[in-house]
């Protein structure tokens, strides 16, 4: 999707079926994944409590969080760390990068319930969406309380579509002006002014902090640092509910951002139910020539991430992004 005006290139759901052949198709399979599904989709959503603390003002993204827990409790319920090798002193920014819970959830905490429902809100997270296809999810209704705010932070208790996860990116990155996603192409009345709801500077901020999360190793989507690209983006792996309860299977997710110095597109992957391949052949992108055979956790950063870097080599040259070298600039290809 371009995320300065909503035009969605390209929508696909799988298993798909042949729609002349059509009968009656009461498996939920074969539903739109990427307007109907309504998910949890865990840590993507810290993005924007991280943005939500920045715009507020009651954060920077170098202040600092220290002493940590690896765990904390809410209405006797706990909370963990998915990764206790999370240091227990982090800067704001370094907490989303390593997708830490626990930082988020003290962000969160310093929003505060109203002004963090009133962000997502704004985002367009929280409400069905208008589209141009009958065939959209309504996210489910939250009950807001100081353990609601603490699981929403990152991205637990809290549903959306991937079509509004698509829109809240978009808004992050584009300078903090809301668009509305569109498969129809149509010009905007004249006089028609954008409506900015991000301060200046916090879009420039965080596109910054989700290029560190591609390419520093402490980030979690090393697979889609492609060459030229610029990618930026966040992961988020979360449980799947059955019959009201989390289960063990999956909802991997990436949403990547790119070019990160001018932000131009958003590509989202979700996979729902991932299984591990202990066949499957990584290819590490940092020129090193590694190479591992079998999938070792069945996260977002193995599975989603993986696909969306493989998408990104394929389309970018389609799109005719101006590839950026090293040192940010752009690579003019000479011709005879």
């Amino acid at each position: 999707m371009d995320v300065n005006n909503g035009d969605i290139l390209s929508l696909v759901s799988l298993p798909d079926f042949d729609i002349n052949k059509r009968q009656t198709i009461d498996n939920l399979n074969y539903i739109n994944r990427a307007t109907k599904g309504v998910y949890e989709l865990g840590s993507v959503f810290k993005t924007f409590t991280l943005a939500g603390g920045l715009n507020e003002g009651v954060i920077e993204t170098k202040s600092k969080f220290k002493n940590l827990p690896k765990k904390i409790t809410c209405a006797g319920k706990s909370i963990s760390e998915y990764d206790n090798k999370i240091p227990a002193n982090l800067t704001a920014e370094e907490i989303l990068i390593r997708s830490g819970n626990i930082g988020s959830v003290r962000i969160a905490q310093k929003i505060g319930e109203i002004k963090m429902k009133n962000f997502l809100d704004e985002m367009g997270l929280l409400k069905k969406i208008k589209f141009d296809i009958d065939e959209v999810g309504q996210p489910l209704p939250v009950r807001w309380g100081k353990c609601k705010l603490a699981t929403a932070s990152f991205g637990h208790g809290i549903t959306t579509t991937l079509l509004q996860l698509a829109k809240g990116y978009s808004i992050i990155s584009n300078g903090g002006y809301i668009i509305e996603p569109r498969l129809v192409k149509r010009s905007q009345p004249s006089g028609n002014k954008k409506i900015k709801i991000l301060n200046d500077g916090i879009s420039s901020e965080m596109n910054s902090i989700l290029r560190k999360i591609v390419i520093q190793k402490e980030g979690t989507a090393n697979f889609a640092n492609i060459e030229g690209y610029e990618i930026g983006g966040k992961t988020g792996t979360a449980q799947k509910i059955i019959n009201g309860n989390y289960s063990k299977n999956k909802i991997n997710t990436f949403v990547a951002v790119f070019p990160t110095s001018k932000p131009k597109y958003i590509l989202l992957v979700l996979l729902d139910e991932p299984k591990p391949n202990k066949d499957y052949i990584y290819n590490y992108r940092d020129g090193s020539g590694w190479k591992l055979k079998g999938t070792p956790y069945n996260t977002a950063g193995w599975t989603s991430v993986e696909v969306a870097g493989k998408i990104i080599e394929k389309i970018g040259p389609i799109l005719a992004i101006n590839k950026i070298d090293l040192y940010g600039n752009h690579v003019v290809k000479k011709t005879n």
